[in-house]
């Protein structure tokens, strides 16, 4: 049976946005360009203190602020320098209003705390973030800035991966659909934290009709791109004013282009894996080229076969109350929640840099996309994403395969054990590849390399 979804969003940021209209101007391209990498959209809630003095909650505490705190900050928290300026702080993080008060500042999230990736030591905006401990971010940060509450509910279970949809529903919990804030009396509905999701590359909406992981939503939407806006001190005079701003940010990131390979690629093995490609996936995932084609496929549960949790997970009654809100009111006829019947086959654009795979990150590589008898039940990684950290040979992230979770973990290290036998984290079906020999599996992933 068909499922309402609607955009699961962070607290941080949008999660995405597409269109398939390649019109936009070059003026708006870059005003929305300058409005995302310089201001931000909620109130700050943490002095700039919190940043300095996060250390002083790690586990275990070191003696001292370390050496180079900047790079050790990134590192704890899988976050990554910007490649714009942003002062000494990594992408996703930025000065703001401090509790939205005019003329007193703090610090304060932006789109790229998901949104910000690195492959091969490079940040990318636009490239989901795989290496970010959202949970630990906040509440060492919280801690910092004297705010002793825990977090509402679950933000992450499994490190480089959020729980969005739990985060689209607390959000919306607290407003009326005319946007009015319901402080005492939220809507009770049902708040999941186990859906697992991965992060997609923004570069992929350019192509796209429908969004999210289940294709739940209209691509032309700007509205959608806004609810990570939804705190209490945003009111609906404040939504109205910043929408002209991010449809120049929608612009923005529809501009956006995928990395390219930097190694070598053979051509005759690439040219093989291009016939076998167009004849074995292109169906679902399109062609490439000046002549591209892009289905906007939605693949049924039954057939793709992959975790249905995210698929499962968000309540209806969301998806009626988004549908009564000023979201889908966005043109006469609206941009309301649509009904899906299971996962949207992504494009594959720059699929090179986008490990992990599946839409809830279980899967390290290509080659494992390719082949599941071989994928790993638990496995870890190093978070980082040096050249040394990528596996050139299977393309995704190079992983250390496990037996068992190891006892007596720290949350904060347990967070980076990958175990598919967990809810959400399955890394099953996608089984279309386990028919081809290795020859053309390796093929095919030559090809992959081009895209």
């Amino acid at each position: 049976m068909p499922r309402w979804t609607i955009l699961a969003v962070t607290i941080t940021c949008a999660l995405v946005i597409s269109s398939t209209i390649h019109a936009t101007d070059a003026d708006s391209i870059a005003r929305g360009k300058k409005a995302l990498e310089t201001r931000s959209f909620t109130p700050a809630p943490w002095t700039f203190q919190a940043y300095d003095s996060a250390w002083e909650n790690w586990q275990p505490k070191p003696e001292k602020q370390p050496a180079d705190y900047d790079q050790a900050f990134r590192q704890r928290y899988g976050l990554h320098p910007a490649p714009f300026d942003n002062g000494k702080y990594p992408m996703g993080l930025r000065r703001g209003a401090f509790f939205g008060l005019p003329g007193i500042e703090g610090l304060t999230t932006d789109c790229m705390l998901c949104h910000g990736g690195s492959i091969l030591g490079k940040s990318y905006v636009g490239l989901g973030n795989a290496s970010l401990d959202i949970q630990a971010f906040f509440e060492d940060l919280n801690l910092a800035a004297g705010i002793t509450r825990k977090l509402p509910h679950t933000f992450s279970n499994v490190r480089g991966t959020s729980e969005a949809g739990a985060m689209a529903v607390y959000l919306h919990s607290f407003r009326n659909p005319d946007m009015s804030v319901r402080l005492v009396n939220r809507h009770n509905w049902p708040l999941p934290d186990t859906l697992c999701e991965d992060v997609p590359a923004w570069w992929l909406l350019k192509k796209k009709k429908t969004m999210y992981h289940t294709g739940g939503a209209d691509a032309r939407s700007v509205r959608s791109i806004m609810q990570f806006m939804l705190t209490p001190n945003n009111g609906l005079a404040v939504f109205e004013k910043e929408e002209p701003v991010f449809k120049d940010i929608q612009g923005y990131l529809l501009s956006l282009e995928a990395p390219k390979y930097p190694f070598p690629i053979d051509a005759e093995k690439a040219a093989t894996g291009h016939k076998l490609f167009n004849k074995k996936c292109a169906q679902c995932h399109g062609t490439y080229g000046k002549e591209w084609t892009y289905p906007s496929k939605i693949v049924p549960l039954n057939v793709i076969g992959t975790d249905p949790t995210r698929f499962d997970g968000l309540p209806k009654e969301l998806g009626e109350h988004y549908n009564q809100s000023w979201f889908a009111k966005e043109k006469p006829s609206g941009y309301k929640a649509l009904e899906s019947a299971g996962y949207q086959a992504p494009p594959l654009d720059g699929v090179w840099a986008t490990a992990p795979y599946f839409h809830n990150g279980s899967v390290p590589t290509l080659y494992h996309v390719l082949n599941s008898k071989p994928r790993p039940k638990i496995f870890t990684r190093s978070f980082r994403t040096d050249e040394s950290d990528y596996d050139k040979l299977n393309v995704g992230w190079k992983v250390q395969i496990l037996d068992k979770m190891p006892a007596d973990l720290s949350a904060h290290e347990r967070r980076k054990i990958y175990d598919t036998t967990q809810p959400g984290r399955g890394n099953m079906g996608h089984t279309f590849g386990d028919d081809l020999s290795d020859a053309e599996r390796w093929a095919i992933i030559e090809y992959l390399k081009t895209l």
